[in-house]
Parts: C-alpha cells; structure tokens; sequence
C-alpha cells in the first residue's frame, strides 16, 4: 500500500511539474492552455511577466486568462480555485513590507495595485487572486 502511495505521489508530482513549466513564446503558451483544457487560443498579449489569451472553455464559452511566464501557472477567475477577497490580499501586501497600497482592482483571477516598497519607491503590483503571492513588481514612473 506504501508502494501505491508513493507512486501516485510522484505521478501527481510529476504532472504538477509538467504544467508549471516557463512559458517563453505564443506556442508555449497556446500548448499550455490547451493541456489545461481550453479548446481554442487567441489574442495572446505579454504584459508584465505574464501572458493574456482569450480562450474557448470546455463549455464553449470564451473568457479571458493569464499564464505565469515563469511557472506556467493558468489564472482563470472561472475556474474552480477559490478566490481571494480584498482583506486577504491587502495582509499579503502587508506581510511583503508594502505600505500606502491602493488602486486595487481585480481582472479575472489577479489583483491589480499600487503600493510604496520597503524603500519608498511608488510600485505597480500583478498579485495572485488565488493566494496572494506577488507575481509582478514594476516601478512606477508617473509622476
């Protein structure tokens, strides 16, 4: 029985591994979201360490997601990970030394913000809307 678990474990592992890959290119991008399950991909955009695509679900309707350039990890508000509410984001960036945050706004399964870093610098945020870990930091130039 000991035997079966472990196996499975590293089946499971495995598999985890396979659809957390780096994600480099629009081909990259299309045979990943087409081994999560979506039928078709267009209108792939790169923006800040993460891809956009309008994707056609297994149910046939069209939606929009993201992809982690670095992990190849599919964020899409419909599926069914739970999602994460303003307080819960807000103590993230709290926790990652992040004050002064504000212009939150959730697209889909990302949070949006803006925030001071530890050293006082104005940043724009891409935060996960499944957890709370920050995905992108850019600094912000506008003045």
């Amino acid at each position: 029985m000991n035997k079966t678990r472990l196996t499975t474990a590293l089946a499971l592992a495995s598999l985890s591994t396979a659809a957390f890959a780096s994600i480099g290119s629009p081909a990259d991008v299309t045979r990943t979201l087409n081994a999560a399950g979506y039928a078709e991909v267009r209108e792939l955009e790169y923006d800040d360490g993460l891809w956009e695509a309008e994707v056609r679900r297994a149910n046939g309707l069209w939606g929009e997601v993201a992809i982690d350039a670095a992990s190849g990890e599919v964020f899409d508000a419909m599926s069914t990970r739970p999602l994460i509410e303003l307080p819960q984001v807000l103590a993230s960036l709290e926790r990652a030394g992040y004050t002064q945050v504000h212009d939150l706004d959730r697209e889909g399964a990302l949070w949006d913000a803006e925030a001071l870093d530890a050293q006082g610098m104005r940043v724009e945020l891409r935060i996960s809307g499944y957890d709370g870990r920050i995905l992108n930091v850019r600094h912000d130039n506008d003045d």
